[in-house]
């Protein structure tokens, strides 16, 4: 903001919380500044693709901008969804449903894998995005990490979260809207960082009180 004349604008082109969003743009608005911020998807591979921008603002202070997001973003890939915080608020959300994508796929693809089927899943994945109504660009991504080890050795099932899962659900609770997929999978992922879980512990010890189900020892 020090650096900065009146007029100029600051992207936030970050995972930003889009509480902050408003807070920020009417703090740099107070220096003539304009605030625009800019929900982008595209992961790892944008840079050759392009990136999905969701992008939230002010019309004056995106319409000046928007050809640089056409430039940066694939054919139709790119919107101006709304005031300030609406760009980071979509990207909430579509982390959010990528989320329940996510744990979809882990858990349908963990049932094939424990069957007797002796299945090979990247077989199996790979014609799945052709023609079935579960194709997608993570199922392409997940034909790629199949074709690499099936078994994935050498990697710990700890599942990491950006935070923006926490915000849909959040919102979701915020705005009475049910949203059990997606905070289930939040769970999932909160789950996969225990490597003992206290709570099932709780639930052995449980049944062999009241019916003398047994329990395993460690």
């Amino acid at each position: 903001m020090e650096l900065l004349q009146p007029g100029d604008t600051i992207i936030d082109g970050g995972n930003t919380n889009f509480h902050d969003d408003g807070r920020r743009h009417a703090k740099v608005g107070e220096k003539g500044l304009k605030y625009v911020d800019s929900g982008t998807s595209g992961g790892v591979w944008g840079l050759e693709n392009g990136y999905c921008l969701m992008v939230g603002g002010d019309r004056d202070a995106v319409e000046p901008l928007e050809p640089v997001f056409h430039t940066l973003a694939p054919a139709d890939g790119y919107a101006h969804v709304g005031g300030p915080g609406a760009g980071h608020y979509v990207k909430m959300v579509h982390n959010g449903i990528e989320y329940g994508l996510m744990q979809a796929y882990a858990e349908g693809f963990e049932i094939l894998h424990a069957s007797d089927y002796g299945l090979d899943l990247a077989q199996i994945a790979g014609i799945w995005r052709y023609g079935s109504v579960v194709r997608s660009w993570l199922l392409d991504l997940l034909v790629d990490a199949l074709g690499k080890d099936q078994e994935f050795a050498g990697i710990k099932g700890w599942v990491a979260d950006s935070g923006e899962g926490r915000w849909t659900v959040q919102e979701a609770m915020d705005r009475d809207v049910p949203a059990p997929v997606i905070t289930l999978s939040l769970q999932a992922r909160f789950r996969s960082r225990q490597d003992e879980s206290y709570g099932a512990k709780m639930l052995a010890a449980l049944r062999n009180e009241f019916g003398g189900h047994a329990v395993k020892t460690e």
